[in-house]
């Protein structure tokens, strides 16, 4: 049995979160500048140093710094004193870099599929409507045998649907132009905020984020902070990552420890305006999640920015200072008082408006699984380095990664928008092929309608066709229909399965 983690102390009681309670998921509030990033760090370095790996969300930029040793702070020196911490430490953990952008750190990418449309309607903001024709647009590419990787192929894809929407109203439903439009605004959208990068190959593997080193687990971060500012774009691909490691990994019953702590920063942004069904699936991933072994910790500045059924899920509670300065906010810290196991000597609803900075409302789930009484504590100090490393340290951590060389070149292979640009391509060369049959049919009756004597007979006068003319239209229309009906065999039937 791995030993508890000691996360926070007050002069009485030393608060232990227990590892094998840990996959029962989690939930850190509190005001801006309370605290939340360094019990956010704390917690993370507590975990890899029993070789359980993490993954985060570095929305400030700053949490780069758990890689290397920390020293020279006076607030954390302060603190290991005043809490009688014995054998405090400074050192670093094993960092693995992400950026969906490739920048400051190695590229996170999905593909179109994997995503699926109920995700990427929530990317894109689409309506009701909209998601049904996104909906469509993905079956008709199911059936079709074609790969949506990238925004390229969605892009060609939604084009080719839309103009051939008559042909897939009888087996998918009415497909509307308004609709269409919609999308690829959304996408050209999309586009302007970067969004291209985080569409490709090679996709993320969700064991890269399951390693250790040394017998320390890894510590993935994500950088953040140019993400956030396209707040759906951050936490559709937080929930993405999710529900890739729900569908991936076996399930594994109660463990000594988690195979993986996911920690959800602003996790607000994953509820705000989401449609009741993606909540719902929300929901129902965290509920069944704990038993493949990972245990989800969202953040975020108030218990309220949750819905009750995921909050039902969080069972490991620390609460940092609120602040109620109207009777809207003094409802918001009662009710926040309320989701923790009440102490009969504290007064929560009053307390959580008085905490210092990292201090906080501590409950841990014990052996049982219940939730501990609340008790009024300091969180423990980190001992990596508070704040962000430099970007020669940065450039450093990815060269000596453990997915160095992975994911850094895209790669862009045969898929849907290749596939249709080269069928549109054919089609255009038979439209050629067919109009030329038409000019050389035509050429070739026309000298013998011009000629005379024998030709004024076969050619006819007046409004008589002559037999050469008659012949030579006829051939025309017999040459017209074969190479239309080749065309549709090549364009659409080809599509669906049929032969050339």
């Amino acid at each position: 049995m791995t030993d508890p983690l000691l996360i926070a102390k007050n002069a009485a009681t030393d608060l232990h979160l227990l590892p094998q309670m840990a996959n029962r998921h989690g939930l850190i509030t509190g005001a801006t500048g309370t605290g939340k990033t360094v019990t956010l760090q704390t917690l993370a370095e507590h975990f890899s140093a029993i070789g359980v790996p993490c993954f985060m969300s570095d929305v400030k930029g700053d949490l780069s710094g758990i890689s290397q040793p920390g020293g020279g702070n006076a607030k954390v020196a302060e603190r290991v004193e005043m809490l009688k911490l014995e054998g405090f430490e400074h050192r670093g953990y094993p960092v693995t870099l992400w950026d969906p952008f490739g920048e400051a750190g190695h590229p996170v990418r999905a593909t179109i599929s994997d995503m699926g449309p109920l995700l990427l309607g929530r990317m894109l903001d689409l309506n009701e409507t909209q998601s049904g024709v996104l909906n469509l647009v993905f079956k008709v590419a199911d059936d079709s045998g074609l790969l949506l990787l990238d925004l390229k192929d969605l892009r060609t894809m939604l084009a080719f649907v839309g103009d051939n929407a008559r042909q897939f109203t009888t087996d998918y439903g009415n497909v509307s132009a308004a609709s269409i439009g919609a999308i690829q605004r959304g996408l050209l959208a999309l586009e302007s905020q970067g969004g291209e990068r985080i569409f490709g190959e090679p996709m993320l593997n969700i064991a890269d984020l399951i390693q250790t080193d040394r017998g320390l687990g890894v510590i993935n971060i994500l950088s953040a902070d140019r993400l956030m500012q396209s707040p759906k774009m951050y936490a559709t691909l937080l929930l993405w990552l999710l529900a890739e490691l729900f569908e991936n990994l076996p399930e594994a019953g109660d463990l000594d420890k988690p195979k993986l702590v996911f920690f959800f920063d602003e996790a607000h942004l994953l509820f705000t305006g989401a449609p009741d069904a993606l909540v719902e699936k929300i929901e129902q991933v965290v509920r069944l999640i704990r038993s493949k072994g990972v245990g989800v910790y969202f953040v975020t500045q108030n218990p309220a920015d949750v819905p009750d059924k995921v909050l039902s899920q969080l069972g490991n509670r620390v609460q940092h200072a609120l602040r109620a300065f109207s009777p809207r906010d003094q409802k918001a810290v009662r009710a926040a008082a309320e989701t923790m196991r009440d102490n009969p000597n504290l007064d929560e609803a009053t307390v959580i408006t008085e905490l210092g900075v990292g201090e906080a409302l501590v409950s841990f789930l014990d052996a049982k699984g219940r939730p501990g009484v609340v008790e009024r504590a300091y969180i423990v100090p980190p001992r990596g380095q508070i704040g962000p490393i430099t970007d020669a340290q940065r450039q450093q951590l990815m060269r000596d990664s453990l997915v160095a060389g992975v994911y850094d070149k895209a790669v862009d292979r045969e898929s849907a928008h290749e596939i249709l640009k080269a069928r549109a391509e054919q089609a255009a060369q038979a439209a050629a092929a067919e109009t030329e049959a038409k000019q050389q049919a035509k050429a070739a009756a026309k000298p013998a309608a011009d000629g005379g004597g024998l030709g004024d007979i076969l050619g006819g006068v007046g409004r008589r066709e002559g037999a050469v003319e008659a012949m030579a239209k006829s051939a025309a229309r017999s040459i017209g229909s074969q190479v239309g009906r080749a065309i549709i065999r090549g364009v659409l039937g080809s599509i669906f399965g049929g032969k050339r």
